[in-house]
């Protein structure tokens, strides 16, 4: 080892830029833990209790887990690993060149999340399917074998898995600030980050304290005014509280949310099946976003735009071919099917009826219910363009 456990250097830092980037990062920085006592951590963890308690975790249990003293575990890092002293934050842009979700596109279209589409090719025909868990933890795993070379120190990796906020830590380590629409903005990458973290025991001194990126939002509230079902809290104040509320989510909704999804959400989701990019498309900080084009997250060209029928008439077998080993396999088949029948409620096409009464008598009690409810959308969307023509008040 060069250098002995004593913290972050400057030239420490300067390192971890330089093999951020040979891994396949597109940004890095390193942001101090809280400890218990500290001002900034009790406010942190007083903001994420009232948004737990709040309910606005929605279903997500591993949100709301507590420790036996009754803490809820993601409330500071110091409650799960009172080892920690610092976080290392790694950014991927999965930015695709293709249309956004806000862009024109046919009736019998749904809309797949943009940092679902990644694959690998494996020759210039086709591409495997992949998920950005297992891309950035293995290069994550190559920075902190780098970093363990160089000083000792007690580490652990997480992508989504561990009880870290890391979209808090990335804006604490200079990667962005955090937007109205709750995203890490970078005013050179925008908003569309992947964030990947190594927690580590190294303290960081006040020598090498990020530098906080400054908050550019202004007073725009384009996320808010898009979000359909409201889930963004928030107003054109610098000072007011960046919320969401993911019960009302798209994301979660059509990603998370088991069961039958609340009625008079269901209106509001469109044409979204699988996640929702709506409040990031919208972003001016996105408009002249770079494109990643890194290996083994290349945007899958049969997923951009899917055709409605083409999702609902996937069997079990052909599920599992397109989806195994990407993010959609963890949702599930019977899940995105309930989301492609409320798509097509929605979509005004009365093409997908014959798809829909299938549904209605079938055995998936919660796809059933979904195909009634789009069912009768269907039939009130007919109805209504009927009466129009009756009227010779023609819309075009």
């Amino acid at each position: 080892m060069s250098e002995v456990e004593g913290g972050w250097t400057v030239e420490l830092r300067e390192w971890l830029q330089g093999i951020s980037r040979e891994a396949g990062f597109d940004a890095a920085g390193v942001a101090a833990v809280a400890g218990p006592d500290d001002v900034a951590g009790v406010e942190e963890a007083q903001r994420f209790s009232a948004w737990v308690e709040a309910g606005r975790a929605g279903e997500m249990d591993y949100l709301k887990r507590r420790d036996e003293a009754g803490t809820l575990v993601r409330s500071g890092l110091h409650v799960a690993m009172p080892w920690a002293r610092s976080v290392v934050v790694c950014a991927l842009n999965y930015n695709a060149d293709a249309p956004r979700s806000v862009d024109p596109a046919p009736a019998n279209a749904g809309w797949i999340g943009r940092y679902a589409w990644s694959g690998r090719r494996v020759d210039e025909a086709s591409m495997v399917a992949t998920d950005y868990h297992n891309e950035m933890l293995g290069r994550l795993r190559r920075i902190e074998a780098a970093l363990q070379e160089r000083v000792a120190c007690e580490t652990r990796c997480y992508v989504d898995t561990g009880p870290v906020l890391e979209r808090s830590f990335a804006a604490q380590a200079g990667v962005g600030w955090i937007g109205r629409n709750t995203c890490v903005i970078n005013q050179e990458l925008g908003s569309w980050l992947l964030l990947g973290v190594i927690v580590t025991s190294l303290p960081v001194t006040s020598e090498t304290a990020a530098l906080l990126a400054p908050d550019r939002c202004g007073s725009c509230t384009r996320c808010i005014d898009a979000c359909p079902t409201g889930a963004l809290l928030g107003s054109s104040e610098l000072d007011a509280p960046r919320e969401m509320d993911a019960s009302r989510c798209i994301a979660y909704l059509t990603i998370e949310k088991k069961g039958a999804i609340d009625e008079g959400l269901r209106a509001q989701m469109g044409r979204q099946v699988f996640g929702c990019d709506i409040c990031q498309d919208v972003c001016p900080w996105n408009r002249r976003a770079p494109i990643g084009n890194h290996e083994g997250m290349q945007a899958r060209a049969e997923l951009i735009n899917p055709a409605l029928e083409w999702l609902a008439a996937m069997d079990g077998r052909e599920f599992k071919r397109r989806f195994k080993g990407s993010p959609m396999e963890r949702t599930g088949r019977k899940r995105l099917l309930r989301n492609v029948a409320i798509a097509m409620g929605n979509s005004g096409d009365t093409r997908f009826l014959p798809r829909l009464d299938a549904w209605r008598t079938g055995e998936d009690a919660v796809l059933a219910e979904a195909a009634e409810w789009a069912r009768g959308q269907l039939e009130k969307h007919s109805t209504e363009e009927a009466q129009l023509d009756a009227s010779g008040n023609s819309l075009f």
